[in-house]
């Protein structure tokens, strides 16, 4: 512990610790709650200079608010605990990725399979399409182009080397 004139006493590593350091230890919290409800995953952890910290959480078939509340419940006690904050100087925010967000590990990728994508390739050109399959190298979209007689459907095998990002297309 470290006494700093005027405040409290605090764990020295608060003071040294670097947000890669941060987001370790948090992902460590993260992973002990997740342990035993194998269906949700992490997908990612930000945290601002003041100590403001956002998770996002997914599941194999999405994630209810409820649970969302549940875990940020959880995890909030977690690092209350673990004393990685001085008391009270942290906020913690913990939600789903949302739709809007590109999607970052292959189990959303397996997740989403039949919903409409835009994949947006690393020299800036885009398909949109049915997202029909993925393997651990690639996906397949089903892509259509033309109208009418000229209409023509292809699957396009899309390796995950040339993907920049992939974002949900919802159809109204």
């Amino acid at each position: 512990m470290k006494q700093l004139k005027g405040t409290a006493t605090v764990p020295f590593f608060f003071f040294n610790m670097s947000t890669e350091l941060q987001i370790a230890k948090i992902e460590a919290l993260i992973a002990q709650l997740l342990q035993e409800e194998p269906t949700y995953f992490l997908v990612s952890i930000l945290i601002k200079p003041t100590n403001n910290i956002k998770v996002y959480l997914d599941g194999d078939q999405g994630i209810a608010i409820e649970k969302c509340v549940r875990f940020n419940k959880q995890l909030y006690k977690l690092i209350e605990e673990e004393g990685y904050y001085p008391e009270g100087e942290f906020s913690l925010e913990l939600s789903s990725p949302g739709i809007e967000q590109p999607l970052k590990l292959h189990r959303q990728y397996l997740k989403n399979k039949g919903r409409n994508v835009e994949v947006l390739f690393n020299d800036d050109t885009s398909k949109i399409g049915l997202l029909l399959d993925v393997t651990e190298a690639d996906i397949i979209v089903e892509h259509t182009e033309g109208k009418g007689k000229k209409m023509v459907t292809q699957q396009l095998v899309i390796p995950f080397s040339t993907i920049k990002s992939t974002t949900i297309q919802i159809k109204f």
